[in-house]
Parts: C-alpha cells; structure tokens; sequence
C-alpha cells in the first residue's frame, strides 16, 4: 500500500491499514532505522492536564499546594 505526502506534508493513510486501529485519533510518530513508525496513542483529559502543567513549569507539589488552598476553611 502506498501513502503520498502532500505539499503541506501529511499522509493519508490507506483504510485498510487504519480501520485496524478504532476510536484511535492520535499516533505517536518515530523515526527508525530508517522507517517512520506510527504508534497509536490513546490521549485521556488526564494526559491532557498534566501535559498543560508541564507547560507551565508546574509540580505535583505546586498542585497539591493549590488544592489544600483551595479546600481550606477560614
């Protein structure tokens, strides 16, 4: 099966390689041996949260701080 790149670099991958991988939006993308290897990936709203505190240079100690904070009674 043949996949063409696009002026805008991307691939279209063949139907029949992809219907093997349902409810699959995300593949994590690598360069071996010479070959592109597609690993799918299945990205939770945790990943989502921690890959966002990372970002922002955020600790799970900075976040366990913010929650006692936050849950504190005056």
């Amino acid at each position: 099966m043949l996949a063409k790149l696009t002026s805008k670099n991307q691939l279209t991958l063949p139907k029949a390689v992809i219907s093997a991988f349902p409810d699959v939006d995300y593949f994590d993308v690598n360069r071996e041996r010479g070959r592109i290897v597609l690993t799918p990936v299945r990205i939770t709203r945790a990943d989502a949260v921690r890959d966002r505190l990372a970002e922002l240079g955020m600790s799970e100690t900075d976040v366990a701080d913010a929650v006692a904070w936050a849950r504190r009674t005056e």
